[in-house]
């Protein structure tokens, strides 16, 4: 089967950055705004006219640098500081002091918390801590003594960006456990599908050679001990698995990257019939009842119903006995396929499945029931003590192929 890398990205930041690189240009035209419509009131107006100036190429040269975190560099941060704080602080002289006592605006106003806010995202509350305290003393300066309205923006824009830069780091935190979380639910996918191609396989051969070896005595006996190890060895890590260990992201600001791999059905694979892949059960104790017409499931679905009821027969095998009968009936109904599995055996004891689970018995957990609900069905398991078990599958026709990941998942 081929396969595919598919990534997820999740970022919660990047959109931030977006609506931080729109507040600045709103923001500069809002500030040119001002003085242009008070521009009278200016003792030095050229010297407005030639900050605005600088002001509004700075805002639009750097809209590249407030796209992601990676390009929001430390000196660029540092720079479109310190062209927020020469505004504040030139505006005592470009500006009359009556206007500055009276509360005026400052000559890049708002456009001041842009840059404190781009601190925020970039590095969290302490940068934007940081960033808000320098603008704070630099009103303070401009203004000449803590007025009331001072001390109000100062504190404003103090605690907003904090704020703000603690959601960042909290939003980067959950960016991770959620990477994680996808990496660890793509492991065990992983992890169930294996255990049920080594259910199918390597464990029964292992069991029936513990078996045998009992039986034979001398060296067989020996070999069907070591077997017998291997396979509780085996069944202890199919149970358990590995998962694999998260790695720090390589750009934080492009959020949490899971990249899967995934196993793909070939284009060109048209529906299966399901009664040409049950026909091998058949013999002598197996009989199979099937519509006339076929019964076509999707590549996936049909070789997972056949290799769950060859699981439900392996098990008529291994606990009814090799004499044991059973029963495959195939029933076609519009919307779904149901494929009951019956047999003549003891049956299965009250609470024997969920025993057999804990114990890392994984046959009906995963090599039954864990291929239907991948499929979107479900498995249900009828038993009574002395009148055999029966076992019922249904797989939806028009289940849509998730393409579950398989295989490890990683962050990055």
């Amino acid at each position: 089967m081929a396969q595919r890398d598919r990534v997820m990205r999740m970022s919660v930041e990047q959109p931030l950055w977006r609506a931080l690189a729109g507040y600045r240009v709103l923001a500069m035209i809002y500030a040119i705004g001002l003085f242009a419509a008070a521009h009278d009131g200016f003792t030095r107006p050229w010297l407005a006219v030639a900050y605005f100036t600088v002001l509004g190429a700075w805002t639009l040269a750097t809209l590249p640098k407030v796209a992601s975190a990676a390009a929001c560099t430390k000196p660029f941060l540092a720079v479109d500081l310190a062209v927020a704080l020469t505004g504040i602080l030139i505006t005592p002289v470009a500006d009359a002091a009556e206007r500055v006592l009276d509360g005026g605006p400052t000559l890049p106003s708002i456009w001041t918390a842009g840059s404190v806010l781009a601190f925020a995202v970039k590095g969290g509350w302490r940068w934007a801590a940081l960033a808000s305290t320098l603008v704070a003393v630099a009103n303070l300066v401009e203004r000449g003594t803590p007025a009331r309205d001072t001390v109000h923006n100062v504190v404003l824009v103090w605690v907003a960006s904090i704020a703000i830069g603690y959601v960042v780091e909290v939003a980067r935190a959950s960016e991770r456990t959620l990477a994680r979380a996808l990496e660890i639910e793509a492991a065990t996918r992983e992890r169930e599908r294996l255990a049920r191609d080594i259910h199918d396989g390597v464990l029964q051969v292992l069991a029936m050679v513990q078996r045998r070896g009992a039986v034979l005595g001398g060296e067989a006996a020996e070999l069907g001990r070591m077997a017998g190890e291997q396979e509780v060895a085996l069944r202890t890590l199919v149970s358990g698995g590995l998962v694999p260990v998260s790695r720090a992201s390589e750009d934080a600001a492009q959020g949490a990257v899971v990249r899967t791999v995934e196993e793909t059905e070939p284009e060109d694979d048209g529906p299966l019939d399901l009664r040409s892949l049950l026909a091998p059960h058949a013999g002598s104790r197996v009989s199979l009842a099937e519509p006339g017409a076929p019964v076509r499931l999707a590549p996936e679905a049909a070789r997972e119903v056949a290799a769950a009821v060859g699981a439900a027969l392996d098990n008529v095998r291994r606990h009814a006995g090799e004499q044991a009968r059973a029963w495959i009936l195939v029933e076609d109904e519009p919307d779904e396929v149901i494929v009951t599995v019956r047999d003549d055996g003891p049956g299965i004891p009250e609470g024997r499945l969920a025993q057999a689970e804990g114990e890392g018995r994984l046959g009906v957990a995963l090599s039954i029931r864990g291929r239907l609900r991948d499929l979107g069905g479900s498995a249900e398991v009828v038993s009574v003590p002395g009148q055999g078990t029966e076992v019922e599958l249904r797989v939806p026709k028009h289940h849509q192929q998730t393409n579950h990941p398989r295989g490890k998942a990683e962050q990055r």
